[in-house]
């Protein structure tokens, strides 16, 4: 069984930054793309940011230059520093990536998205 879990939401006033962590467990045998999604309450599911395998990032359009992706292989876990937030960046943000469990290697299968449960972020004062 292969899980995410998300952490670091909670309540920020603007102009502050959070940090989110989520980190992959279970069975695997390697992890793909990790990213960052989110979704505000009456809109879709939105990227936020993504990093391969090797490090290379792409961003949606209203993070660039405010938030970072990085990740930590060696301990399958993806962050998300959020800097200078605004009331715009309140939604949960859900964490996701592309895995490859030993049992799908096993019977030959591609990798998996898995998704986290999500967390909250609001920016409010």
């Amino acid at each position: 069984q292969v899980q995410l879990v998300e952490s670091g939401g909670g309540l920020v006033q603007p102009g502050r930054s959070l940090r989110l962590s989520c980190a992959a467990s279970g069975s695997i045998f390697s992890i793909n793309v990790m990213g960052w999604y989110r979704q505000a309450p009456g809109k879709q599911r939105e990227l936020v940011a993504t990093i391969t395998t090797g490090g290379s990032t792409n961003y949606a359009d209203s993070v660039k230059g405010r938030f970072t992706i990085s990740r930590y292989n060696a301990k399958n876990t993806v962050f998300l520093q959020m800097n200078s937030l605004n009331p715009e960046d309140t939604a949960v943000y859900y964490c996701n990536a592309g895995i490859l469990s030993y049992r799908d290697r096993l019977y030959d299968e591609r990798a998996r998205v898995y998704w986290g449960q999500g967390t909250q972020v609001t920016v409010s004062s």
